[in-house]
This record gives C-alpha cells, structure tokens and sequence, in this order.
C-alpha cells in the first residue's frame, strides 16, 4: 500500500508539473500581441513552427522554420497579412525563404512576436539602381550591378534575412545583407541566396556582371547598414 501511495502521489505531482508548464506555456502565447499592420517583421517565440498552405493546423506543411537557422543565426520572419485561421485563432501569411522564390505559406500569430517594418528596398533591375525609403521617405538611391545574362537577378517580394560585416572578405565590400531570395545558382554559398553587399570592383557598378546578387558601392553598403534592418521588404522589380 504505501508503494501504491508513493506512486499515486507521484503521478499527481507530475500531474501537477505538466499542468503548470502548460499553463505558462499557454500564458507566453496569449501574451503575443497580435499585429495588424502589414508589412510586419520579427522572431519566432517558439522552437520551431510549420508554415503551412492555409491558416489550419491540419493543412500541409510547406516548411518548417526553427528559431534558429542552420547557420545559427535567429530566423527573421515577414509577415504581410493576418487571418482568423480554421481553429478560429489569428494566423499570419509569411514570406518563405526557399525556392521556388516567392512562395508563402501561414503560421500561427502565437508563434511569433512582429513589428511594422519601416523601411524599403527597391532594386529596378533595368535601371540597376537601388532606392531606400524609411517611414515613407526617399532616404537613397544610388547605382547596383546586378546579375550577367543567365544569372539574372530574380524578380519579385523578398526581405533581409540576415545582415553582416563580411570578414576579411573584401569581394562583398564594408558591409552585406542575405535576402530571402535564391539565384539560379543552386550550387552557390547557401543554396544561392541572394545578396545585396557592397564591392572591391567599384568601376563594375552599372553593369550586369554578377552571378545574381546585388552589387553597391561600399558607401551605398555602409547606408544599408544604417537604413535596412533585418526584416527589411525588398521589391526586386524589371
């Protein structure tokens, strides 16, 4: 009897445990503000979610994002629209970096924490020209090279995904950004992301020499950093 006892109040106290965690945890997702202003950016408050084809638990998984990325850098999100999902809970239409470029997919509103985005990144491949704007104002434009025929840069809705200072690189210049955009190149650092990063080749500004990314002056570079945080929308356009 008094093993039974031990056993019955061990389960209790398990019980008890698994009942709090879940309690807390169901506490940290009702704290998640839910946003309504769209473009929307931020990080996951959870291990990992899976971005799915509609708002519903049960649809089908196009990707699952993690917390952190392979490269062990914190995965940003972008949302661009909200809607009450089949479980009749806020979801978020996302961005999602993978190829084919622009494909979306839909994660629950508790899985992540997001704020409107302020700036803007306009690249007109045809110009090759680049243009910043931040809370509605024209911050910069300034030249770009862009990809060489058959690596062309791809067109379409993307984000900065990740930023660095490249070390002891002086192919990418001052400073670059990772998109979530992918080249043609699949056998490219990264699967072929696409960057947009400064150059130690300035006079090659203008022209369609890359192999897909997005090549600025190193004084161009050092503004993004300034004017282009993570999260960033980038419209890459014709």
């Amino acid at each position: 009897m008094k093993r039974v006892a031990l056993l019955v109040a061990g389960l209790v106290a398990a019980a008890g445990i698994a009942a709090a965690s879940a309690l807390a945890d169901g506490k940290a997702a009702s704290s998640v503000r839910v946003e309504t202003k769209f473009p929307a950016a931020g990080q996951l408050t959870v291990d990992s979610v899976a971005a799915r084809r509609s708002p519903s638990p049960g649809a089908p998984v196009i990707k699952v994002m993690h917390y952190f990325r392979p490269d062990y850098r914190v995965q940003e999100i972008l949302a661009v629209a909200r809607r009450t999902g089949a479980d009749g809970m806020p979801w978020y239409r996302i961005s999602v970096p993978m190829r084919p470029n622009g494909t979306y997919g839909w994660i629950p509103a508790s899985s992540v924490s997001l704020a409107p985005t302020r700036s803007r990144i306009v690249v007109t491949v045809g110009a090759r020209t680049i243009d910043v704007y931040r809370n509605g104002k024209h911050m910069l434009h300034a030249a770009v090279a862009v990809g060489a025929p058959g690596m062309e840069t791809p067109l379409g809705h993307f984000y900065v995904a990740a930023r660095f200072v490249p070390y002891h690189d002086p192919f990418l210049g001052v400073f670059a950004v990772e998109t979530s955009a992918y080249s043609r190149l699949t056998e490219w650092p990264g699967g072929g992301v696409v960057g947009i990063h400064g150059t130690d080749e300035p006079q090659l500004i203008g022209q369609a020499v890359s192999h897909g990314c997005v090549r600025v002056a190193n004084t161009t570079a050092a503004a993004l950093r300034r004017l282009a945080p993570l999260g960033t929308p980038i419209w890459i356009r014709a």
